[in-house]
């Protein structure tokens, strides 16, 4: 009888045991969040849809990423100027397209633009063609190099101020090049190492009487080299001090001196620049230029060099920058003299009134003279102009421009421009 007591209760045991422990067995699985019962951690509260299974969205990326970004525009515009010289109306199509890489130590531009020109009742012009190669790799935290190329065919409309009144066609110019640098930062000095090489070739021009002069002596191959110290005083202020040392090379002597007029070139300058922030940043400088000619009948001169530019922007809405600058540089065809001497101050402002009105101005002035010459040329210019967000991918411009020159050579000669037009971007 106990043995048979003792059997009951060992199997009623075993049997509460089963289903207590059944229902443990048969509840969902909260740690998978498989969702299939009302009860499931997937459906409770704080906890779905918080971390829906494509939150980061890597699922849906591209099997590679492209090592060019790619952007372009095309530009159509419709542009009506009165000048000295006569009326026209212009037609242009401006396409650009640009392939930009920024990987972690190498940063790589291409740009390539075009504008072409169908005047009025006459064949179509190309009057601007670029390509512009730009690069930089940090070789380490204190060591970057950079190098970069370029090609341009570029023509003047006959007919606009700097162009001479007697020429039907102007020229085309073509050059192309291309330079290399390293920088260096030794604690607060940063010392800088820069070599270009640079082609300039010229056409033919036509004259209004049917005539065609030859601008093969203008053809000039440009060597340069720089180096460049600076010191960072403050974390806002730096002080710099260059020199450079340049070379032009003709391929042919000059057909009104009928010499070679090759030169050498020596510039020394010191200055500072500034930086607050991205609200203002600015940079002066002056120094002198020796033009040391290979024949000695030209002998040498001295200018006086100054360069000053200032970025401000008060705020998101407004951008304000001025420029004044010395060039120095052979003459262009139609130029007489040795050396082409220019001062040249600018002006640029741009406002966003909000996301779909963008306002700019512009201005300039310049004075130019010519070493071995009494020729002589002044001009000043400025323009006003609007872009209107149509969508993200069209917009709508109108620029107003007014551009005089007053040449020893070609006397006053002015003109008026109205441009209107549409752009299409990536």
């Amino acid at each position: 009888m106990a043995l048979a007591l003792r059997h009951w209760t060992w199997r009623w045991g075993m049997l509460c045991a089963v289903c207590l422990a059944t229902p443990a067995l048969a509840a969902p699985d909260h740690a998978s969040g498989d969702g299939s019962e009302a009860d499931s951690e997937r459906l409770q509260p704080g906890l779905y849809p918080a971390e829906p299974v494509l939150a980061s969205g890597d699922e849906l990326s591209e099997p590679y990423d492209p090592f060019f970004d790619i952007d372009w525009s095309t530009a159509l515009r419709g542009t009506y100027t009165k000048a000295t010289a006569g009326e026209r109306f212009d037609v242009r199509l401006v396409p650009t397209i640009s392939f930009d890489h920024q990987g972690s130590r190498s940063a790589i531009n291409i740009t390539t633009s075009a504008e072409i020109v169908r005047p009025q009742e006459e064949h179509i012009d190309v009057t601007d063609l670029r390509l512009d190669l730009s690069g930089g790799y940090e070789l380490d935290r204190d060591t970057s190099l950079s190098a970069g190329a370029n090609f341009s065919l570029t023509q003047d409309i006959a007919g606009t101020p700097g162009v001479g009144s007697d020429i039907a066609v102007a020229p085309e110019t073509r050059t192309g090049g291309f330079d290399l640098g390293v920088t260096r930062r030794f604690g607060k000095f940063n010392v800088g190492l820069t070599g270009a090489a640079q082609r300039t070739v010229y056409g033919e021009t036509l004259r209004n009487d049917g005539s065609t002069e030859d601008n093969s002596d203008s053809d000039v191959w440009s060597l340069d080299t720089g180096l460049r110290v600076g010191f960072q005083v403050t974390p806002i202020f730096e002080v710099f001090g260059q020199a450079g040392l340049g070379r032009d090379v003709f391929d042919q002597p000059s057909s009104a001196l009928l010499i070679k007029t090759d030169a050498t070139d020596g510039t020394i300058e010191g200055g500072v620049t500034g930086r607050w922030g991205e609200t203002l940043e600015a940079s002066l400088s002056t120094g002198l230029n020796l033009r040391r000619f290979d024949e000695a009948s030209l002998g040498e001169f001295t200018t006086q060099l100054y360069d000053v530019s200032i970025t401000y922007r008060p705020d998101p809405t407004w951008r304000i920058a001025a420029g004044f600058s010395t060039i120095v540089a052979p003459p262009e065809p139609d130029s007489s003299g040795t050396t082409r001497i220019e001062y040249a101050a600018d002006l640029d402002l741009g406002y966003t009134v909000n996301r779909w009105l963008e306002l700019r101005a512009l201005a300039g002035i310049s004075s130019t003279r010519f070493d071995g010459s009494d020729e002589t040329e002044r001009a000043y210019g400025w323009g006003v102009g609007a872009d209107y967000a149509v969508n993200a991918h069209t917009a709508v411009t109108a620029d107003y421009g007014y551009d005089r020159t007053d040449s020893s050579v070609d006397g006053v000669e002015d003109a008026h421009r109205v441009t209107m037009g549409v752009t299409v971007s990536r």
